[in-house]
């Protein structure tokens, strides 16, 4: 592995490990780095390693045979993503696609397979993720049909905080507006217009290239 990342900072699950099993992790996983825009993982292709992501910001979506796209979510630094797909042996359902220029960790399925074998810890650890991915995707269900773009970037930066899924030690976010147009699903001026609105509410905070929450829970609670 990289030693320039280090997976004490970007994988919450390793310290549930013993020595044995960090050796082995450390000895199999393997990381790259992908530009803004690169396709990391592709839809319809066999899910062969666990997804991390140790810098950067990358979405997962899905598309038409005629072009038509839609933002599942955003996994920021931290963030761990592919385990559904490993669990069931099966191909991808989703793309994984760099919104900037991101490291990206690969654990491969045999030593994924490893530790759901040998470490209670770890499995506690994915059946609390895995609890809470399901919980994201009926609350992203629900917002976006419900909820006016306001709210919807309000929703959208809330999951990128979300401490048992992406486990950041800071409420600030290295995010341009256009990324999160990209996740939110509309224009970068109205999501200018969006943040503009949250930053008057006292919500947050917006700085270049970069969102710094103030207060998640209204985050998560705005509807207006």
């Amino acid at each position: 592995m990289n030693l320039k990342y280090s997976l004490q900072d970007a994988a919450a699950w390793f310290e549930l490990l013993t020595p044995d099993q960090k050796e082995r992790v450390q000895r199999d996983i393997s990381v790259a780095q992908y530009p803004a825009a690169a396709m990391i993982e592709r839809k319809g292709e066999k899910a062969y390693a666990w997804i991390g992501v140790l810098n950067g910001l990358v979405k997962v979506s899905v598309g038409t045979s005629d072009g038509k796209l839609a933002s599942l979510t955003g996994v920021p630094s931290g963030g761990w993503i592919g385990e559904g797909s490993l669990l069931k042996s099966e191909a991808r359902k989703y793309d994984i696609v760099a919104l900037r220029e991101s490291a990206i960790a690969r654990l491969p399925a045999k030593t994924f397979d490893f530790l759901l074998d040998s470490s209670i810890p770890f499995n506690r650890y994915l059946l609390h993720q895995l609890n809470e991915r399901v919980a994201q995707f009926i609350g992203k269900a629900e917002y976006d049909r419900l909820l006016a773009p306001d709210a919807r970037v309000a929703r959208c930066l809330a999951e990128l905080f979300n401490p048992l899924l992406y486990p950041g030690k800071s409420m600030r976010l290295d995010i341009t507006q256009e990324e999160i147009g990209y996740l939110a699903r509309i224009s970068r001026q109205r999501t200018n217009q969006a943040l503009r609105t949250l930053e008057e509410a006292n919500l947050l905070k917006i700085e270049y290239g970069a969102v710094e929450v103030l207060d998640l829970e209204g985050l998560k609670q705005y509807v207006v």
